[in-house]
């Protein structure tokens, strides 16, 4: 049976509760959904994970609450990716949500947990209608404005028309006629949240403290997970990410956003434009022709390809179950100049879901276009450089010979390629992949950019396989790159320069007198940092503490065994028997504390070094 973590975590077993995880046990509700964790893991065939892990111990200090029974054959036959999908889906919102984020960082899981997370992306179970009828109803009442429910709305779906692990699709027509669609929030995945985000924080705190070569951080990971999930819970801000993709892209009619209606919508429903056209998810290639085929893809890679290098606000999940393709055009698009031109048919696509957008600011787009160039000119020292700004890796690093000879491996994997035929995506997924090897952090929204040029490549090849997307997009990183190296980025970056110069030129005469007050007022000192001094002075007090009880004992045994020697000799010279008794006893008591002592020392020494 295959285990769901990496073969170097089986040569070490988790020893230690962090002190944390006692603050989840405060609460029945966290005590019960951690059991429930657990019973779930173990039902699906990772009890020998969850005991060799010690996951139980999560449950409570000690005790196993759960029974690890062993699961039947056809469990133990089932894929480990699919058996750990299984799993998450079972657990509900927030771990279903969890494999999907997951799912679009094959820097993070293994590449088959990745694609069996994608899955998730579309294939929810839907609230049943009776459940969502009360809780939709109870959310109307809440929206602006004195309206009644049969005010705003002619009639309202209680059926899902499409289901995600935080919230659902219903469909709906307002009360003049239109037709829209309602984002709502599942029924009370904002508990649901918070308890399992509290368990998963614990069990990321747990993994990080054993294990620090893993190549990212678990914290760091479930903490960009948390910020992800909570924009997601916030429907007023994916309505805002819509409003702000529609302004950038208001003279491109091949791409249509949908309209939202702020009258109607809160931070937990969401009332928006019912697009109607053919979701790529449903793509069939004989219901449009050759060149409406290879439309989809211009305009497809075009979005993207804009959104991740010119604007800089990209939708970070354009698989095909986000993606409409519409026919026809309506009465207000028009189009102008180059836009129109390329414009040559009635094909629009319309991006849907904005829950997941990522930021690419301009000196990492400038990184990016610095490994380009790099890349092509056969540059490590170029390369490199970017892998120390991006990771945030120290400069010693680059000049490890290992890690050079990778870096050069992957130039050169590229050195006879042009612009005419680089692939970004593949020379983005490879570089990354190159990092990850050496166990550097790649930031989450490089991950979300070059998962979704891949994205829309894979759309690309799935759609019109014979269309050149590499010649098409070849426009879009030649901008790029004449953003970072043309006239006017020279010309900035000089005057940026000299001004930084002419600053430095006025602020000197002021830094320098300064320095030079606290030096005639003996006001400058120098503080040293010793890396690793913190450990030996733990070790130290550490003896020294183990010193101390050695001593304490040692006399307590040596004072004791001084009574009960001298009370036998006060008993053959015929003493008090009164005081023969006493000295005895006290001698007892003496070597039974000493004992305490020392086992008490024990099992804190013990725990202390797990």
């Amino acid at each position: 049976m295959g285990r769901c973590y990496p073969p170097s975590v089986t040569s070490s077993l988790f020893t230690r509760v962090p002190s944390n995880i006692a603050n989840i046990g405060r609460t029945i509700r966290n005590i019960k959904r951690a059991r429930e964790i657990v019973t779930v893991l173990a039902t699906f065939g990772f009890a020998e994970a969850v005991q060799d892990l010690q996951l139980d111990r999560l449950v409570t200090r000690g005790r196993r609450m759960v029974g690890l029974g062993k699961p039947d054959a056809s469990v133990q036959r089932t894929p480990t990716a699919v058996r750990l999908r299984e799993a998450m889906e079972e657990l509900g919102p927030t771990f279903v949500k969890l494999a999907q984020v997951l799912s679009t960082r094959p820097d993070l899981i293994p590449a088959e947990w990745a694609e069996e997370f994608g899955h998730l992306q579309s294939d929810v179970r839907a609230i049943p209608a009776d459940e969502m009828r009360p809780h939709i109803d109870a959310l109307i009442e809440q929206m602006p404005g004195n309206l009644t429910k049969d005010q705003r709305f002619a009639s309202v779906s209680y059926e899902a028309m499409a289901a995600g692990s935080i919230a659902q699709a219903h469909q709906a027509t307002l009360a003049d006629g239109t037709e829209v669609i309602l984002k709502v929030l599942r029924p009370g995945i904002g508990r649901v949240l918070d308890s399992d985000l509290e368990i998963m924080a614990a069990l990321a705190e747990f993994i990080e403290d054993r294990f620090a070569d893993l190549g990212y951080s678990p914290i760091d990971v479930v903490e960009q997970f948390r910020r992800q999930v909570r924009r997601e819970t916030d429907l007023e801000l994916e309505r805002r990410s819509m409003a702000r993709m529609a302004r950038a892209f208001e003279e491109d009619d091949r791409v249509h956003f949908p309209d939202v209606y702020p009258q109607h919508s809160t931070p937990e429903i969401l009332c928006m434009e019912r697009v109607e056209g053919t979701l790529l998810t449903r793509f069939d290639a004989g219901d449009f022709t050759e060149d409406e085929r290879r439309e989809i893809v211009a305009i497809g890679s075009d979005v993207v390809f804009r959104q991740c290098f010119e604007v800089g606000f990209f939708h970070a999940d354009p698989h095909p179950g986000n993606i409409f393709v519409l026919r026809g055009r309506t009465a207000g698009d028009g189009g102008a100049g180059e836009l129109a031109e390329r414009a040559n048919s009635d094909i629009r696509l319309c991006f849907i879901d904005y829950g997941m957008t990522g930021n690419i600011d301009p000196r990492t787009a400038e990184l990016l276009a610095d490994l380009v160039q790099g890349t092509i000119a056969g540059d490590l020292d170029r390369v490199l450089d970017v892998v120390v700004e991006l990771t945030g890796v120290s400069p010693m690093r680059a000049s490890d010979r290992a890690f050079r000879a990778d870096a050069w491996e992957f130039i050169s994997r590229f050195q006879d390629a042009s612009l005419a035929d680089l692939r970004m995506g593949a020379l983005l997924s490879e570089f990354f992949a190159k990092l990850r090897k050496h166990k550097l952090r790649v930031p989450a929204d490089i991950v979300y950019l070059i998962k979704a040029v891949t994205t829309i490549e894979g759309v690309g090849e799935k759609v019109c396989p014979t269309f050149d997307l590499v010649g098409h997009v070849r426009p879009h990183i030649e901008g790029l790159l004449r953003r970072r190296y043309g006239f006017r980025a020279a010309r900035r970056r000089v005057q940026g320069t000299a001004l930084g110069y002419a600053e430095l030129a006025e602020r000197a005469p002021r830094e320098i007198a300064g320095l030079l007050h606290m030096l005639r007022n003996e006001e400058l000192g120098v503080q040293l940092r010793v890396r690793g001094l913190e450990k030996v002075t733990d070790e130290l007090e550490r003896a020294s503490r183990n010193i101390s009880y050695a001593l304490v004992i040692a006399s307590l045994l040596v004072g004791g065994s001084i009574l009960m020697l001298a009370d036998r000799v006060a008993a053959r010279q015929g003493g008090d028997s009164a005081i023969e008794g006493l000295l005895f006893w006290a001698g007892i008591v003496a070597i039974v504390f000493a004992g305490g002592l020392g086992i008490i020392r024990l099992l804190t020494g013990k725990r202390l070094r797990n």
